[in-house]
């Protein structure tokens, strides 16, 4: 009889031995960029337009860019993603076309963003007539994100236990109004995880708004959604790629302002998912 300790210990090491695979390369980026990128960090650096042909100065316009970017992504895809998962996970059947359109929205995830990207350029910057801008850009975004929000936000509807759903409409509630008083307060914390992993993407991605909205050199701050913006991504493509000469703190500077940004970014909606988890009944 084979010893079941000796498989249950040689499991866990190869789950060790894949974590390690994968954390200690992140762990390696992330201490190479804290470390040469630091030095670079200033209040100019951070206040301060870009000069030089990109050689000095500041990145606050790339700063400004990205966040206009990444929050007109998600105003438009939270809301649209939401009702979407509202409607697959509480008012669909279960039949052959749904599960389709499931299949769909789970595959579109895992599309390149250089292909959201060409279609961005096509319907909003030339169908639409929207020109490389701000909005252009940011809808872009918002559509790569949204099969990340639909599928985390189905999943964190349906893993609401149907029992709450039986005793809500028991007691005289409409289907509505136990979606919206019972379902999804309790489907908040899944829903916050979804728009985590979509402001991660929205902001490291360079393909999408190298097609609609970033400019290569732009030393000043948009002024409505139709104006082009400078973004962090493609500026740390720019300066480490384009234009000679550029020192090295500035471009891991860049790259640490970015990581920042996105960590920041992240821990919030993790703390706001940690406090409605809190209130869980469950």
């Amino acid at each position: 009889m084979k010893n079941p300790y000796k498989a249950q210990n040689i499991a866990f090491f190869f789950l060790f031995l894949s974590t390690l695979l994968i954390v200690v390369p992140v762990g390696l980026i992330v201490v190479i960029i804290v470390q040469k990128g630091l030095p670079g960090i200033s209040w100019q650096f951070l206040s301060d337009i870009p000069r030089q042909g990109m050689r000095a100065g500041g990145i606050f316009p790339a700063i400004i860019g990205t966040l206009y970017l990444v929050s007109g992504a998600i105003v438009f895809a939270l809301p649209i993603g939401l009702l979407a998962a509202i409607y697959l996970s509480e008012y669909s059947k279960d039949n052959l076309l749904n599960r389709v359109i499931k299949l769909a929205i789970v595959n579109l995830a895992g599309v390149p963003s250089v292909v959201y990207g060409l279609f961005g350029l096509a319907l909003f910057v030339v169908f639409f007539k929207f020109g490389a801008s701000i909005i252009a850009g940011s809808l872009t975004l918002g559509i790569m994100v949204l099969p990340i929000i639909i599928t985390a936000s189905r999943e964190a509807l349906e893993s609401v236990p149907y029992s709450f759903r039986e005793v809500s409409l028991s007691l005289g509630a409409s289907k509505w109004q136990t979606i919206r008083h019972i379902v999804l307060p309790n489907a908040v914390p899944g829903i916050l995880t979804g728009t985590i992993l979509a402001l991660g993407r929205a902001a490291g991605e360079t393909a999408p708004i190298l097609f609609t909205v970033a400019a290569f050199y732009l030393p000043r701050l948009p002024n409505s959604l139709f104006d082009q913006a400078m973004a962090l991504p493609y500026h740390l493509y720019v300066i480490s790629t384009q234009v000679p000469n550029v020192d090295e703190k500035i471009r891991y500077g860049t790259a640490f302002v970015l990581l920042a940004l996105v960590l920041l970014m992240n821990l919030a909606a993790i703390v706001i998912r940690n406090r409605f988890r809190k209130k869980k009944k469950w």
